[in-house]
This record gives structure tokens, sequence and C-alpha cells, in this order.
């Protein structure tokens, strides 16, 4: 009979063992599971996949950071540099528009500012514009002349209403150059969490300012694809060193989107145009074009 009992209370015991094991396995699984729910974003690390070889042949140094919306996944070189913040130069242009388009300092993209009759570097600058002529010529004197019209309140306002880079402006001396020389800084990274809202129109703007600011921004539009973006040059307009170059946007293709910011050093007159080059060269890369 003791035998019995023993034997009992042993299967009992042994029973309760691997009841508590399995127990800790599934929580430990669902534990993991919801961390991944939790941080979904992940970095592409497939070796086939080397944007730095495109850095090389270009001859710059710089970053990209390219964010897969439908795949939620990130391509970037340069990780570092990606989470540094800069100047945001000309690419704030984008802010800057919706901001004067909401505010009606603008009526609408192709209402017309009289030049100052002031000579400036790019002999195309120097003559009436409209917005959607400014934006893609990177006038900056036309952004100078809508951003005195916003004024320093309603400018800092919006800026920090949309949490735009470190939201900083500086002084109300610096309304008209706080993107080129002043205190705001924005790095790739936040540069792409700025664009995914402006794509979704989760920024505090309305439609019409946002769709007509899309429609300015777009560079290329194929039967297959569009790509929508602003170039920025760091130290172009001010005594800036080292001087960056800027293109952040996003390419539409079927029913995906694919956001982008690149980042680089401008050390010689052929840098510049390496910003495109270099970005489709990395679209390329993931046959994306």
């Amino acid at each position: 009979m003791n035998r019995i009992v023993r034997f009992a209370v042993m299967v009992f015991v042994t029973s309760c063992c691997i009841a508590t094991i399995l127990f800790q396995t599934v929580q430990s699984a669902a534990t993991i599971k919801n961390s991944a729910i939790e941080s979904p974003t992940r970095v592409d690390v497939a070796q086939n996949i080397d944007f730095a070889q495109h850095f090389r042949e270009l001859g710059v140094e710089g970053s990209i950071l390219i964010y897969d919306l439908n795949n939620d996944r990130i391509f970037q070189h340069n990780p570092q540099r990606n989470t540094t913040a800069f100047l945001p130069a000309s690419t704030f242009k984008i802010l800057n528009s919706l901001i004067a388009l909401e505010t009606g300092v603008i009526s609408n993209d192709i209402a017309v500012l009289t030049w100052d009759g002031i000579q400036r570097k790019l002999p195309e600058w120097n003559r009436d514009l409209n917005m959607r002529e400014a934006i893609k010529l990177s006038a900056y004197w036309f952004y100078q002349v809508l951003a005195r019209r916003v004024g320093y309140d309603q400018m800092q306002k919006w800026v920090t209403q949309v949490k735009y880079g470190n939201q900083k402006i500086g002084s109300q001396d610096d309304i008209d150059k706080f993107w080129l020389e002043g205190e705001l800084r924005i790095t790739p990274q936040e540069q792409i969490q700025f664009l995914r809202r402006f794509y979704n129109n989760e920024l505090p703007f309305s439609k019409r300012s946002l769709s007509m600011v899309k429609d300015m921004m777009i560079m290329e539009q194929t039967p297959d694809y569009t790509i929508r973006g602003k170039t920025g040059w760091v130290g172009f307009v001010g005594d800036v060193t080292p001087q960056i170059g800027w293109l952040v946007g996003y390419l539409e293709k079927g029913k995906n989107v694919y956001f982008y910011a690149t980042n680089i050093d401008i050390r010689n007159k052929k840098d510049p145009s390496a910003r495109m080059e270099l970005t489709r060269r990395c679209f390329k890369e993931l046959a994306v074009l």
C-alpha cells in the first residue's frame, strides 16, 4: 500500500513540474510576441543590400535612410548619421509652404511675389516667382518673404505644433533665416517621421494645403512611379561649414510608398547632383526603380 501511495505522489509531483515548465514556455512565447508587436520596425541586414558601394563610387560621404511602408522595413547606410541633427536648409520649404498657405499669407501655389531687385547667386532666382516655381528653384528670398509675413509668433506656434525637429527658431531677428543658419535642427530619422505624417495627412493643415504642397513636390512622374522630394543645401547661403546637402521625400510605386532622407557632405561642384543619383541608385539596389 505504501508503495502505491509513494508512486501516486511521484506521478503527481512530476505532472506539476511538467505543467509549470509548459506554462513558463507559453508565457515566454507570449512575451516575445508582444515585444515584436510593440517594436515592429526592423532594419534590413540582407547581405545583398550594400548602399556603401554607391557612396564610394560617387565619391561622397554621408547617409541615406529608406523606409518601406507596406513591409515596415528600414534600409540605411551610416545609421549614426541618420540620428544626427543638421540644419534643414531648404527642406524646411515643405513646412514653410504649408504654414504660408494655411495662414493665408499667400493665396495659392501660383500667386506671384515681386522680386526685390537684389541680384543673387542663381540668375533664375532674379525675377518674379510664384510658389510652384520658387520651391522647384529653391529660391530662398521667396520663402524669406513668406516667413516674415507669417511672423515670429505664428511661425513658432506652427513649428511647435508640428513638432518639427528640435522646434527652435531662435529670436525674432531670425525669422527669415533660422532654417538656413539659425538654431533649428532635424535628423534624417526625424525627416522620415515628418514625411510620413505629411503623406498620411496627419499634420494640422487642411487637405487643400497638403494636396497643393504634395503636388508642388513632384520631381519625377512616370506610369510606374512618382518621386516627390525637396533638396536642401546648408552653407550655400550663409557661411556654414561643413556644407551639407539634403534630399528628402517619398517614392510612390503601385500601392506602396518608400520614404527617403539622403544627407551628404558638399565638398565640390559635383556633389550637389550626387544627391539624386545616390538616392536613385539605392532604390535600384532595392529593385524599386
